[in-house]
């Protein structure tokens, strides 16, 4: 040992050489060859005649449908960018600019939508506006001639993710214009500046560069749109690349082929947008401010007919918001006929969407009833579902900690290398999957993997059997490191280096400075990584959807297959009320983490002393009434 740490073969060293080689592993294994193979297969198809030609898929899409697709999903992309905006600055406005009466109900309702996304929130709106949905059938009761459909296609997609992609508006641009310079508007409401001029003038520039990466980060959403699409019938690009990746030469031409190209296509937008986000972003954007920041005081609308219209807005919006949430809550304890019907009985509530089974007995095409039992079951009693919620919760926790720990070793070697070569060159890897759309990296490692020629993976076939959950894991985590980078390394900016130096010149190795010293002080912020990931993972559909098999039926799938499922053969008779006791549970679940995140999570250290203290002095006087007296019985 001694002469190989006088060669230099230290400990340290070791671990540096096994992380660089595990992390080339993953680079080329699970980042740059699969999405190789895919672009190098669209140039592979052969002919009828068994020749292969380069070209046959480009024409197959030129002259076919298949560009309607894009289009479908470019229209999608551009609506969004417009309404989202529209919608998502209003919400921060009202909360954060403007007095507004209730703003902090109203704040709660339009964050609604960070407590459940994807199917859950999709199935969410169909409950309501589908063409058996509460609202779609009181509308058809007073207009017999509207049509039942009407919430399908491109319009229910555009309405619906309208709404889910606010979300980004209330987390980032609700920052942004809380660190706003009172003293700026104050000044130019003392030069006769109306409110709404003062609004237009003062505060929305200021607002630019965060409102610009939400318009990229909204494009891209709608681009690569799949939830919704899938369930509203929208042809757009990420259904139909799902739908070829599971067909067969057999049913049409090259369906992989096909798949590939879309998923370039949908790549190479990705690409140039965030080209655009980074060049816009390296120009700088800066604004002078007074050197006493003052607070922003929320503006009074002193025209009587602006407020009333403003007031009204507000709460239609809040209204939209929150109806689907209060309907799946209400509706998740009622029986299984309430809730197919779609007809509220106050007299009749139930938990069995919840817990507990219940037999089911129908009438026979021969007259007979017969007895299905079990077939009416809870979220915690029904087998399929309990078993995606326990596939899903694993897969997520494992994904989410591994890119956590992928992130904070690389973080290190990155400020440790951070004038060297090596360091940018691992930054920019990490962040090579955001050049990606997500069903591009799935399909990569469903059409990839799906062999048994794979060395570097033992020659087993990662798409067969149980060994898909391996391949969903590797997926969700690669997905998550550029995420993870960019929150994890701006808390490395928050280690002070003076404490670094003194851990060194106490003797201290840089494996042990890393351990006791930096890793406490990033260790909230990573925790916090590791919930949002988890968060998002846990009900993630697009990506389960690709890797589709016995499996690995995530609990989303679960949840989509609910409906299409219910009362097929006397089975999942009440599917509908079990599905709104899912997202009910996904709500919880994610409000719990996003309370822990963004709750007591970002307390400073005086706020959480200040609220140990408030709660001794409430048990401290707990302790001092003795029983039987006068105040305990008025505590009491």
């Amino acid at each position: 040992m001694n002469a190989l740490r006088k060669k230099g073969f230290t400990p340290e060293l070791i671990i540096q050489i096994i992380g660089i080689c595990f992390f080339a592993y993953l680079f080329f294994g699970f980042m740059l060859l699969p999405c190789l193979n895919t672009l190098t297969s669209i140039f592979n198809t052969t002919n009828a005649a068994g020749q292969r030609d380069a070209f046959a898929v480009i024409r197959f899409f030129l002259a076919g449908n298949m560009k309607n697709y894009v289009w479908n999903s470019l229209k999608l992309a551009v609506m969004l960018v417009i309404t989202v905006n529209v919608v998502g600055i209003s919400i921060v406005l009202l909360t954060e600019y403007f007095d507004i009466k209730g703003a902090r109900i109203l704040r709660l309702g339009y964050m609604t939508t960070m407590i459940y996304s994807g199917v859950a929130l999709v199935t969410g709106y169909m409950f309501l506006y589908a063409n058996d949905g509460i609202i779609t059938k009181l509308l058809t009761n007073a207009f017999p001639d509207l049509n039942p459909n009407w919430f399908s296609g491109y319009n229910a997609v555009l309405f619906t993710m309208t709404f889910a992609c606010t979300s980004n508006h209330m987390l980032f641009l609700r920052n942004a214009i809380r660190g706003i310079d009172y003293n700026t508007v104050e000044a130019a409401r003392n030069m006769g500046a109306s409110p709404f001029k003062v609004l237009w003038k003062v505060v929305l520039p200021t607002l630019l560069p965060t409102l610009f990466s939400l318009t990229v980060m909204t494009f891209i959403t709608g681009l690569c749109a799949m939830s919704a699409p899938t369930l509203l019938g929208y042809d757009s690009i990420n259904p139909e690349i799902v739908r070829l990746a599971g067909s067969s030469a057999a049913d049409e031409a090259f369906p992989q082929a096909r798949a590939a190209l879309l998923s370039i296509i949908l790549a190479m937008f990705t690409i140039i947008l965030l080209t655009v986000l980074t060049a816009y972003e390296r120009k700088g954007h800066y604004l002078s401010v007074s050197k006493t920041k003052a607070k922003l005081q929320k503006q009074k609308i002193t025209n009587p007919a602006a407020n009333v219209i403003t007031h009204i807005y507000a709460y239609i919006l809040f209204v939209i918001y929150m109806t689907p949430v209060v309907m799946i809550i209400i509706f998740s304890f009622q029986t299984y006929s309430a809730v197919r019907m779609r007809k509220l009985d106050l007299s009749a509530w139930t938990l069995v969407n919840y817990f507990g089974q219940e037999d089911y007995s129908y009438l026979t095409s021969r007259g007979t009833y017969k007895i299905r039992e079990g077939a009416i079951s809870g979220v915690f009693a029904n087998e399929a579902t309990l078993g995606g919620i326990k596939l899903s919760f694993v897969l997520s926790a494992l994904a989410a900690a591994i890119a956590c720990v992928i992130v904070v070793i690389a973080c290190n070697y990155i400020f440790n290398k951070k004038h060297k070569k090596s360091g940018v060159i691992l930054e920019y890897a990490l962040l090579f999957p955001w050049l990606l759309p997500t069903i591009l990296i799935c399909y990569s490692y469903r059409t990839y993997f799906n062999s048994a020629d794979i060395w570097y993976v033992g020659n087993q076939n990662l798409y067969y059997a149980a060994n898909v959950r391996l391949l969903i894991i590797m997926a969700y985590t690669v997905t998550k490191l550029p995420f993870s980078l960019r929150m994890i390394r701006a808390s490395f900016y928050a280690i002070d280096e003076e404490l670094e130096d003194a851990a060194k010149n106490l003797g201290a190795s840089g494996l042990r400075t890393f351990l006791q010293i930096k890793l406490p002080i990033i260790l909230p912020s990573v925790l916090a990584v590791f919930a949002l990931n988890f968060n998002s993972l846990f009900t993630e559909y697009d990506m389960s959807a690709t890797f589709a098999s016995t499996y690995g039926t995530s609990y989303a799938m679960v949840i989509q297959s609910m409906c299409r499922e219910e009362g097929l053969y006397g089975y999942n008779v009440n599917a509908s009320g079990r599905r709104c006791a899912s997202t009910v549970f996904i709500m919880i679940v994610s409000g719990i983490i996003l309370y822990l995140v963004y709750g007591v999570g970002s307390r400073d250290l005086g706020e959480r002393r200040a609220a140990r203290e408030r709660w001794k002095k409430v048990f401290g006087r707990i302790r001092r009434i003795p029983a039987g007296t006068k105040e305990a019985e008025q505590k009491g």
